[in-house]
């Protein structure tokens, strides 16, 4: 074998780095742990332990802070974590009412109306849809002279067409949803949640926002929710502002040296600091003075901090002068804090002394985001004007705004356009602030929060102005120019869904679920054994050593583990350990023609390699098409999936390679099998080609009737696909757990509902109970519903008024996730097609693999449809059976193309034309055939094992997965070969 040392050098190397994105779990984990032991359960005593200690060192090797571990830490979704989901809407209807500036036209409105109606079940955007119905209500209606005008000019021609007005709104429809996305991005930055994953929806104006572990769900709604508002203000210079902060500093140090006397005299305080403020002196160069003198008669930071409370909290912004000495440096910068500061330095500057001594034109606000690759953030002082201290400018007045590059001195800035009006405010501002030696910067502003803050360098009319930073990055332009047209287009965000959510699998079947996967994947590995000898054992080796370097992959690239990405490391492991029997059978067929073992084995590796790669190709593609095209689980099951095949590959082909070559070294006896398993399907001769049609009638009989269920019964659809009702219920008996509350509401309101943790103390409850109801009474009778079941046993009985929340939930959601699930799958198996047909050169092979793969849905879903009030557990369709199904689609093909590879092998080796197809076919399924039950058992051995132990909440996962895995190896053999022969004949000769 060639290469060995580089191979041995990139496992050391990936294994160290692995262990080192392990560690970062390990050390956040274990201050949390300190934080719990310390809280003795305050939750808010936790949190501010956890807030101290986040820009401290924890990690002693590296000196890296707690935060800085956090955010590397393996991170949970949703339904391994809980927290909260948020699904919110970008009200196109008013973006498009404010483009024509309110107009009241009667046709106008009606058509508002009517499109807003028909996008509840139309497939067409909102956009489409108005000039639809406005084409309707006035035939030669012209829509331009709505919404053009002199602003707009340069986008819309009063003389455009209806089609040219419909580019027109659709572009700016876009613009809308993508600056809401930028400003809920930001917004979201400052909840502190470890992973918050926000996505945008374009096609359906929509964001899905999850943001595991967040603990404050209501102050999340109005943060999210809230009208975006751009306003500028004037500044204040650092120099101006020091005094004033000497002044409060003074005041709270004095205040505390007040209250430790017990004295009352704070008339005599205030004096005291006015007149420290009003001695003119190098201000500053005395506070440096104070501080040195006064730590040298302090022994300790605690009283040091209680004479200059500020300044304990906030740092100075200075720079070195010419002299070389520290001074005040100019701009609107007057501190820098810490985050977990800023509430602290928030506080002193709000309390009711030092408020007395801020004039009444100045407020403090933060900088939007930390100083970079630090947790600083950075304090300015505002400017308020006119009788009502607002800003001087409001962002209503922007036009335009985007990111462009100074082709001057090179580097990134933001172009804004004004209007009209804007225009000549903006001059008036802007002479004013660049006049005089000292000049003053303008602070953009949205939501109270500092975007930037430019100096303004000379007056700008016209309009049109240029934003530039030393470090600004392509990112941060983009992001402010959106920022910039937040002001512009008002087009609010507003929340359809949400729920506030322990983990959807709860934390019994979490624990259900990780041991079941671990024990399933002992019996495989001990099958292995059992099965293949010692040379089980470096399979055993190996699919470790993969499930290792897969979880270090994962946590490295900041991926959530949720349960669909569960999902593809069940299947990646089903796949790791193919490669490893697809290269056992190999080399148990050399040595069955008697070489020795080092050539077998090397031949054995070299024969498999054409059959290894052309499957987990064809496997890899299917995850790059659902990750590119699907969304949420479908992404999720995406991500583990690919990374699993390239760890797998590595593992199975070099790993393993480089423990035989070690093994031979060594002298070791290499056995491939026992006596029991030596001649297992050696010389099976099933007539699989000969019995087709059979095939073909029990496939077509089972997909018609499932059809047939699918149009008449349909199936039991989870709360994700029918919409629901959810509660928020306190529990009288604190001992109840989520599995008692789940058995009661299944046997009282039927299968589908979702059970999850609310807090300490609270469980929600979410069942699609009379969700089709059009009763005006059918939220009562579901609550009364839901009470009578849970009072039939004590542990879970209540009383309606121990429900504390009541929440429809949108169904409209999940017909978007049925959609990007449908089509995503139709893609993946198109573009699988594809490279089948460029692999193999024949047609029929990427015919075979596309029935089979549609066969394998089709045979599931049909299943599900037929048994789905027959069996005694729940055959729900949710998200959790999307990623199911997609797995059972990642087996089946990479299962079709390794049956395909040994066919094309044996057709090219027997060409003659006496030789028959259909013999050269049969005789290829059955030598493939143990690789193929062989690799069909090591899979439906992990989910048995997680079916029977998974829980009930995981059963009907577990149970679409062995239904599908099971039909996918049928198909492989019955179904996708007989394609190849009946399309064929004449070709394959």
């Amino acid at each position: 074998m060639q290469g060995k040392g580089v191979i041995k050098f990139f496992a050391i190397l990936l294994a160290v780095v692995c262990l080192y994105q392990f560690s970062f779990t390990w050390v956040a984990q274990k201050v949390e742990n300190d934080a719990k032991a310390y809280a003795k359960g305050n939750a808010e005593k936790e949190k501010a332990y956890l807030d101290s200690i986040a820009t401290q060192p924890v990690y002693p090797v590296f000196g890296h802070t707690y935060q800085y571990c956090l955010d590397r830490e393996l991170a949970l979704g949703l339904d391994l974590k809980g927290g909260m989901n948020v699904t919110m809407q970008i009200s196109l209807r008013e973006l498009v009412q404010s483009l024509a500036n309110d107009n009241n036209d009667p046709a106008f409105v009606k058509a508002l109306d009517n499109a807003q109606q028909e996008s509840v079940t139309s497939q067409k955007d909102y956009i489409t849809l108005f000039v639809e119905e406005y084409e309707k209500l006035v035939p030669n209606g012209k829509l331009a002279p709505i919404f053009s005008n002199q602003d707009n000019q340069d986008h819309l021609k009063f003389n455009a067409s209806n089609s040219e007005v419909e580019s027109y709104l659709k572009d700016q429809a876009s613009t809308a949803v993508q600056q809401s996305y930028t400003v809920l991005n930001t917004r979201i930055d400052q909840f502190g949640v470890t992973q918050p994953n926000i996505q945008l929806q374009k096609s359906t104006n929509r964001i899905l926002i999850e943001l595991p572990g967040v603990k404050e769900p209501e102050r999340v709604r109005k943060l999210l929710q809230g009208t975006a508002k751009l306003e500028f203000y004037e500044t204040f210079d650092n120099t101006e502002v020091y005094p004033l902060l000497n002044n409060v500093n003074s005041l709270l140090g004095a205040k505390n040296k007040s209250e430790e006397k017990d004295s009352t005299k704070t008339a005599e305080t205030t004096a005291a600091a006015k007149d420290t403020s009003a001695k003119g002196n190098s201000l500053l160069s005395k506070l440096k003075n104070n501080t040195k003198n006064d730590s040298a008669g302090l022994n300790n930071q605690a009283k040091l901090a209680a004479q200059n409370p500020l300044f304990a909290v906030m740092s100075l912004v200075t720079t070195q002068g010419a002299n070389g000495q520290q001074q005040l440096a100019p701009g609107p910068i007057v501190g820098y804090s810490a985050q977990k500061d800023t509430a602290k330095v928030n506080a002193y500057l709000r309390s009711d002394d030092v408020k007395s001594i801020i004039p009444r034109n100045m407020k403090f606000l933060w900088g939007v985001k930390p100083i970079e690759k630090t947790k600083v953030f950075q304090l300015y002082a505002i400017k308020l004007s006119g009788a009502e201290n607002g800003p001087v400018l409001s962002g209503d007045v922007i036009s335009d705004a985007r990111n462009d590059v100074d082709q001057i001195k090179g580097g990134y800035e933001v172009t804004m356009y004004m209007n009209s009006q804007g225009a000549q405010k903006w001059k008036t501002i802007t002479a004013a602030a660049s006049s005089g030696p000292n000049k003053k910067a303008i602070a953009i502003v949205l939501d109270d929060n500092v975007y930037s803050a430019p100096t303004v360098q000379n007056e700008i009319s016209g309009g049109v102005s240029s934003i530039s930073g030393g470090n600004f990055t392509l990112e941060d332009t983009k992001d402010l120019a959106n920022v910039l047209k937040a002001g512009r287009l008002p087009a609010p965000a507003r929340i359809i869904g949400s729920e506030v959510v322990g983990p959807s699998l709860g934390q019994e079947a979490i624990s259900a679920g990780l041991l079941s996967c671990v024990l399933g994947l002992v019996v495989v590995l001990v099958f292995m054994i059992a099965y293949y000898n010692r040379a089980g054992t470096v399979a055993v080796v190996a699919v470790i050593v993969n499930v290792f370097f897969l979880m270090g992959v994962l946590i490295s690239l900041r991926a959530v583990l949720t349960l669909p990405g569960i999902a593809g490391i069940v299947l990646t492991l089903g796949m790791a350990v193919d490669a490893n029997v697809l290269i056992y059978e190999r080399v148990r067929e050399e040595l069955a023609l008697g070489k020795s073992l080092r050539i077998a084995i090397a031949d054995g590796f070299k024969h498999a390699l054409p059959s290894i790669l052309d499957s987990n190709i064809s496997t890899f593609l299917t995850g790059v098409i659902l990750f590119v095209f699907g969304s949420g689980p479908i992404q999720g099951f995406a991500t583990t999936l690919m990374i699993g095949i390239a760890t797998s590959l590595f593992c199975s082909l070099l790993i393993s390679r480089l423990i035989f070559e070690w093994m031979i070294e060594k002298g070791w006896d290499i056995k491939f099998s026992h006596a029991w398993s030596s001649h297992t399907f050696k010389n099976a001769n099933f007539g699989f080609v000969k019995n087709r049609f059979k095939f073909y009638i029990f496939s077509g009989i089972f997909i018609a009737a499932g059809l047939v269920s699918m149009f008449t019964q349909g199936f039991n659809y989870g709360v994700d696909f029918s919409g629901g009702r959810t509660y928020i219920v306190h529990f009288p008996n604190q001992n109840v757990t989520t599995g008692d509350v789940q058995n009661a509401v299944d046997k009282g309101l039927g299968s589908g509902s979702i059970v999850k943790t609310f807090g300490a103390d609270k469980i929600s409850i979410t069942t699609n109970y009379m969700i089709n109801s059009t009763s005006l009474t059918a939220d009562d009778s579901v609550e009364n519903a839901l009470v009578s079941s849970l009072s039939t046993t004590p542990v879970t009985k209540i009383t309606t008024k121990d429900i504390v929340s009541r929440q429809k939930v949108e169904a409209t959601i999940a017909n978007e996730l049925k959609a990007s699930a449908k089509w995503t799958i139709i893609i993946a198996i198109l573009v699988i097609s594809a490279y089948i047909l460029l692999r193999f050169r024949k047609w029929q092979f990427s015919l075979g693999a596309m029935v089979a793969t549609a066969h394998d849905a089709l045979m599931v879903l049909s299943f599900f449809s037929l048994f789905k009030d027959v069996l005694p557990f729940s055959l729900d369709i949710d998200q959790a059976f999307i990623a199911a199904l997609l797995t059972v689609i990642g087996y089946s093909i990479n299962d079709t193309v390794v049956v395909f590879d040994r066919i094309r092998e044996f057709l090219n080796l027997h060409h003659a034309k006496t030789d028959d197809p259909k013999e050269v076919i049969n005789h290829a399924i059955n030598n493939t055939l143990s690789r193929t039950i062989i690799t069909a058992l090591t899979v439906v051995f992990v989910l048995v094992v997680l079916f029977i132990f998974g829980g009930a909440v995981i059963r009907g996962f577990s149970f679409a997965l062995l239904v599908g895995v099971l039909f996918g190896t049928y198909s492989s053999i019955c179904v996708a070969t007989p394609v190849i022969v009946d399309f064929g004949k004449k070709d394959l000769r």
